[in-house]
């Protein structure tokens, strides 16, 4: 496997199957591990770094899933390999931007990856379309439990798994999921939403997750507690107690905007349209806004002729990591602006839409 082969498709994740996929884009469940016997990473020192790195590295491709995954060590990826790895939600923004001995391997279809050194000595991530998360649970709990066979995690009988930040020990657990709330936001009724959300503990953020602000109506929903609860507890209340609730507000806001705001409801979607149609310079931003009403339209079949493989390709192809890798040159912020009107205009006139 090549990483150059993940560059120029869509992720599987992102073909708009999977449950609820109208409104749920992605299910994706982290785990942070550390070895018992190593010092933490961010307390090591280079050498000791490049330890950790080899000692799972030589464990972890002599199981029958390494074998199966592309191994990147990250001081070989250039910058904008890195990027794109971000942007494909592959690797974090902290591994992408870290020094020193890290690595990641990644499965074929884009669905599990295998972080050596980024915050932990490793986080183990599946991500699924749609609401998935008892499938992406098992899916990684099943990559946990080959590498548990080949090293011993650093465990508390009192906290549990232990890891570099205190606000991860216990379970040592992230569950995420990704939605697409465009009739909350255009009723009024985001903030209420969320605001009971945050009430049980539960963080909000953008479409890259920590330390980004939504854009385009895409907000990641991740449980903040760890400590006291089982993993599939937390699962289970994220699921039943907000995902479930927010997926049936959304679509119940939706038909209301159809029953009472119809003409207003198609005024923003084929704006939206029109723009991206026409546009001569537009950046990642206003893209994925106006993309956003676009994905809505869609799927309330008020847009007919256009597929939602497209949109999906046209948000991730537009991401600037991305597009300079279509276009196999580097861009400054204005020719990039230039380039992604041309992709989207160029994508949206073709026939095969």
């Amino acid at each position: 496997m090549d990483i150059s082969s993940l560059y120029n498709h869509v992720a599987p994740w992102m073909d708009g199957s999977g449950p609820m996929n109208d409104i749920v884009i992605s299910s994706r469940i982290r785990l942070a591990r550390n070895i018992s016997g190593f010092l933490f990473f961010p307390r090591a020192d280079a050498q000791q770094q490049r330890d950790v790195l080899n000692y799972v590295h030589d464990r972890l491709m002599t199981t029958d899933v390494g074998k199966s995954m592309m191994y990147l060590d990250m001081e070989n990826v250039p910058v904008l390999q890195r990027s794109i790895l971000v942007e494909r939600h592959l690797i974090s923004r902290r591994l992408a931007e870290g020094n020193g001995a890290c690595g990641v391997s990644i499965s074929q279809d884009e669905t599990l990856a295998v972080m050596i050194n980024e915050e932990d000595h490793l986080r183990l991530q599946a991500i699924a379309g749609g609401l998935q998360l008892e499938e992406t649970y098992s899916q990684i709990n099943r990559i946990e439990n080959v590498l548990e066979e080949q090293m011993e995690y650093a465990f508390s009988p009192r906290y549990g798994y232990l890891t570099a930040c205190p606000t991860n020990v216990g379970t040592g657990i992230r569950v995420s999921v990704m939605l697409h709330l465009p009739a909350l936001k255009m009723t009024g009724q985001i903030e209420k939403v969320f605001r009971a959300a945050r009430d049980m503990r539960l963080a909000v953020r953008g479409f890259h997750g920590e330390g980004t602000e939504p854009i385009g109506d895409f907000f990641q929903l991740s449980n903040q507690t760890t400590l006291g609860k089982s993993e599939s507890q937390i699962i289970e209340e994220l699921t039943s107690l907000a995902v479930i609730p927010i997926v049936e507000y959304e679509r119940r806001a939706r038909q209301k905007l159809i029953d009472d705001r119809q003409v207003a409801l198609d005024d923003k979607i084929f704006r939206a349209l029109g723009t991206l149609g026409n546009c001569r310079m537009i950046n990642s931003e206003e893209a994925m806004f106006l993309l956003s009403y676009v994905r809505l339209g869609v799927h309330l079949e008020r847009i007919k002729d256009l597929s939602l493989n497209t949109v999906n390709e046209i948000f991730l192809m537009t991401q600037p990591a991305h597009l300079q890798n279509w276009y196999k040159k580097d861009m400054d912020p204005t020719q990039r602006d230039q380039m992604r009107a041309e992709f989207i205009v160029k994508k949206l006139s073709s026939p095969s839409n």
